[in-house]
């Protein structure tokens, strides 16, 4: 019996130096291979991260809404400062015809003399 395991134990061993003497040589031989991997994993957001998106979207409609009312007000006020404008100078026309208006009349010297009138009766005890 010892017979016949002698050739099965020499083929096994004689298989085992055969694989290791391939794998020795193809360590040596230099070839090197790089393997990439591609997996996608889908991105992960946090809590936080969510909210300062949502504050950044908010943050950025506010803006956009508060530029819209500075132009709106913008031409509100230069339309009211026209009419102010138009106001004053039909002011200074209404005065300056009141002056003509007064000196044809004599009137301008009847006011002043009552305003010295009003003042006297003031400091009268």
């Amino acid at each position: 019996m010892a017979k016949k395991r002698l050739p099965v134990i020499m083929a096994v061993v004689l298989c085992c130096s055969v694989l290791v003497g391939v794998a020795l040589t193809i360590d040596r031989s230099g070839r090197i291979y790089e393997i990439e991997p591609e997996v996608v994993i889908s991105a992960y957001r946090t809590d936080a991260a969510r909210a300062i998106d949502a504050y950044e979207r908010l943050m950025e409609r506010y803006l956009d809404l508060t530029e819209a009312n500075l132009i709106g007000v913008g031409s509100d006020v230069r339309a009211v400062a026209k009419k102010l404008d138009r106001m004053d100078s039909k002011l200074t026309e209404l005065s300056e015809r009141l002056d003509r208006i007064e000196k044809a009349l004599g009137v301008a010297q009847v006011e002043a003399r009552s305003e010295q009138m009003r003042g006297d009766s003031k400091r009268q005890p």
